[in-house]
């Protein structure tokens, strides 16, 4: 970690992650491309039941990198015990919460498909997709946060198994299930819980390999000190996915409200399909700049600071250069684009183009805030890590999408994000000058 060229090492850390983060949005693009070939409204309730998913990810991501820092900076001094203490409380209480969540939200789904921006028309779609979600809302939680600690314990290759084994299978399943048993939504949800399941149970078994923090019962202690380890670690994970969770709230409502008269399940549809692509190629990004953070990490506690400033430029031009050929690749072929989801509405097709195209617009200013974000949160800078993760999907895209429309409607709507990514890089610049400045004199 301090000796190699730190250009292919941060290549050979990222390869895992990025498989496992793009196998991880996959599941989403599968769903929305094989759902698409059904209905609008088919498409529009899983662009619904996104805001869930993402609520989800939230409390996984939060207790995933809450209590992976924890472990990896433990084994690093040699504290196997209290390791495997904050694993396997990380690991259950997401499995509590979620069974807490599916006993709330399963006996109502229509009142949960209506707080999450569904019309009228779309809830019987939205509800037939949350069903099977919800009530493997326990699995998907811990899933997320065991893949999160075997990366974080440099197991990434074993936890990108498990998450890539769910995603083959969900493509297996998502034609037999929604087609050939015409289960039509309930069959794209039904495949992704079986799915999602498989994965938690093979990343499970990958905690009880030898060099592994094994995760049991007998050491599920929780404590005040355990909890608040992981939530020092996980904080800035949580706020950013949560403002991810309301964005997609606001979006769904804001997409209804101002789409034309009898276009409303178009529009949400178009929304959840750009959205969906977006997220599909930003995993790529997001992937790379993870395999960063051990590198990082390693260095900066060997306080080799010119490597951590070489891989952390290196994460951000890479990713930079990455999302500008990409964002120029969408721009000119949006309408094929949403085309290949469903090709047989036009309304879909001409809004989801205009989307597409503002945000690709400003899709290559967004890796300056994600390398920066996630340097600051390896280094224990907590506030600056927090207030960069809370940017592009909430203090920036929050006002942006409740404002913009009462100027411009829909046009607002769609260029919300475009607006948020711009800000989001000219409060990130001043930090990732700042920070690049203080690494090249040696963080004095």
């Amino acid at each position: 970690m301090t000796q190699r060229p730190v250009k292919l090492l941060v290549c050979q850390m990222a390869v895992p992650t990025i498989i496992a983060m793009v196998t991880t949005a996959l599941y989403n693009v599968v769903d929305a491309a094989f759902i698409g070939r059904l209905s609008t409204e088919g498409t529009a309730g899983i662009g619904i039941s996104f805001a869930y998913m993402t609520f989800i990810q939230a409390l996984g991501f939060f207790f995933g990198h809450g209590s992976g820092n924890f472990i990896s900076r433990a084994l690093g001094a040699k504290d196997v015990s209290s390791a495997g203490v904050v694993a396997s409380v990380g690991v259950i209480t997401p499995i509590l919460i979620g069974l807490l969540a599916a006993a709330i939200c399963l006996p109502n789904l229509s009142a949960l498909s209506r707080l999450l921006g569904a019309p009228a028309e779309v809830v019987p779609y939205s509800n037939d997709y949350l069903r099977y979600i919800v009530a493997a809302t326990p699995f998907m939680m811990s899933a997320l946060t065991l893949n999160n600690q075997l990366r974080l314990q440099g197991n990434a290759r074993f936890g990108m198994v498990g998450i890539v084994s769910g995603a083959v299978l969900n493509i297996a399943l998502d034609p037999l299930f929604i087609f050939t048993l015409g289960m039509g939504v309930s069959g794209a949800s039904l495949a992704t819980a079986i799915s999602q399941i498989f994965a938690w149970v093979l990343l499970l078994r990958g905690t009880f390999r030898p060099e592994s923090v094994h995760i049991t019962l007998r050491n599920f202690r929780p404590s005040w000190r355990v909890y608040y380890e992981i939530f020092r670690g996980g904080l800035p994970s949580l706020l950013r996915q949560l403002f991810n969770c309301a964005a997609a709230v606001s979006l769904n409502y804001c997409a209804a409200l101002y789409a034309p008269a009898g276009q409303e399940a178009s529009a949400v549809a178009a929304f959840a399909v750009v959205t969906r692509v977006m997220m599909f190629t930003f995993s790529v990004v997001l992937g790379f700049c993870q395999g960063f953070q051990p590198v990082c990490g390693f260095n900066y506690g060997a306080k080799k600071y010119d490597r951590v400033r070489e891989s952390y430029l290196f994460a951000f031009w890479v990713g930079t250069a990455f999302l500008a050929v990409v964002s120029a690749a969408g721009f000119i072929f949006a309408p094929q684009v949403l085309a290949l989801f469903r090709a047989e509405d036009p309304d879909l097709i001409a809004i989801g183009a205009v989307t597409l195209r503002w945000q690709c617009a400003a899709f290559p200013l967004v890796p300056l805030c994600t390398a920066t974000n996630m340097l600051f949160q390896n280094i224990r800078m907590t506030f600056p890590a927090t207030l960069l993760s809370c940017c592009r999907n909430g203090l920036f895209f929050l006002p942006a999408i409740l404002l913009l429309p009462l100027w411009l409607g829909l046009e607002g709507v769609q260029m919300a994000q475009a607006v948020a990514d711009v800000f989001t890089f000219f409060l990130s610049l001043p930090y990732a000058l700042w920070i690049s400045r203080k690494l090249k004199r040696g963080m004095q």
